[in-house]
This record gives structure tokens, C-alpha cells and sequence, in this order.
């Protein structure tokens, strides 16, 4: 299991990429470098995940400063939390829900590390409010996991048909069959979906 810890690590698999697909090779010729985009892993990681579901980003980086101004950020302090003092930072009844699920759940995240993908996603998935998209989120940027690809995104979906010139976006699970070619550097090529996505977005006006 290959672990990104670099940018050099970015740097080979978007190399294998533009060897393996001259698509690729044309989009990172566009994009330029590509972000390392790690992020932290823990509990705290993932809790600000779930509270970027379905609001803006604005609204998502309000919600975890106020959880953090109150030290809402572990296990025991989330758990212990009353509906009213999650509610006063801004969640919903049933983000309220999905952090008390996060907080009682036991994971233990160090273990994770060691763990593949598909494990990792299981793990995480059996808690309530986190689905497929987090969980491989989760893996590909906290854990760094190379060969992930969150196919349910629909950013990289409109990205691939742009790119590979697909008569409709793929829905996910043709979007999961494609990604297994750009093994063992999945995630990479979804960085580099992303990228393209940002400046195909900025050439055509998409939404």
C-alpha cells in the first residue's frame, strides 16, 4: 500500500499518469504543479468532514471555529456535549446526531493508519453520517492512500467527461470502473481531475 508523504510522491504518480494516459499528460500541462493537499488525521479531521456536508464553505469554517472556540474538538468533549451547546455552534439537529455518533464510536484512529483502503472505508462508513464520499476523502488526504478515488464526486465526474470527452458525466459507478486504469494512483489522478476541473470551469463557465 503506498502512502503519499510528499510532494515527490504527487509528482511520480501524476508522471506514471501522463505515461500511462496522453489525457492526462495534456491536463497537466494545463494545471500546473499539483497541491499536496494533506490534511490531519483524527477525530477532529473528520468531525469538521461531516460539518462540511451539504453548506457552503463558509458556513462549514464558521461552524468548526465556533466548535473549536469551545473546545468541542475530542471524543470526551463532544460525547459530553448537551444538543444545546452543539446547536449554539451552529449545528443542526442532525449534524448534532452525527457528531454524538463520531464521539461514541470508538474508532481508533491510530490503527487506521496501517489499515487499507477498503478496511478504512468500512471502518468509517458503520458510523452514522459518514458515507463512501468522506470516508475515501478521509483516506486519500488525512491517511494519504495513493489508490483511492472518490468516484461519487461530482466535480471529478464533470472533470472526466470534459477530459476524456464522454458524451454525459459518468455517474458513479461507471466513474469507480474508470479510476481502477489509473491504478495504482488514484488519488493522483484525482488531484489532477480537480485541478482540471478549477481551470476547464474558469475556460467554459460550467457549474
Amino acid at each position: 500500500m503506498r502512502i503519499i508523504k510528499g510532494d515527490a510522491c504527487v509528482s511520480e504518480g501524476a508522471a506514471w499518469l501522463a505515461d500511462h494516459d496522453p489525457r492526462f499528460a495534456k491536463a497537466l500541462i494545463e494545471v500546473g504543479p499539483l497541491p499536496l493537499r494533506l490534511k490531519p488525521e483524527g477525530f477532529a479531521e473528520l468531525l469538521s468532514a461531516i460539518m462540511g456536508q451539504q453548506v457552503s464553505i463558509a458556513s462549514a469554517a464558521a461552524i468548526n471555529g465556533r466548535l473549536r472556540a469551545a473546545g468541542l474538538i475530542d471524543e470526551a468533549s463532544v460525547a459530553a456535549a448537551s444538543e444545546d451547546e452543539l446547536r449554539a455552534c451552529g449545528l443542526s439537529r442532525q449534524k448534532i446526531k452525527y457528531a454524538h455518533a463520531l464521539a461514541n464510536s470508538g474508532i481508533d484512529f491510530n490503527a487506521l493508519r496501517g489499515k487499507p483502503t477498503s478496511e478504512v472505508i468500512k471502518v468509517l462508513t458503520s458510523v452514522s453520517g459518514i458515507g463512501s464520499w468522506t470516508a475515501e476523502i478521509y483516506a486519500m488526504f488525512s491517511l494519504g492512500h495513493a489508490d483511492v478515488f472518490a468516484s461519487g464526486d461530482l466535480a471529478l465526474q464533470e472533470a472526466a467527461r470534459i477530459l476524456f470527452e464522454l458524451p454525459e458525466r459518468p455517474k458513479e459507478k461507471q466513474m469507480r470502473q474508470m479510476a481502477l486504469d489509473w491504478s495504482p494512483w488514484q488519488s493522483v489522478a484525482a488531484r489532477i481531475l480537480w485541478a482540471y476541473y478549477r481551470v476547464a470551469k474558469d475556460r467554459e463557465g460550467i457549474s
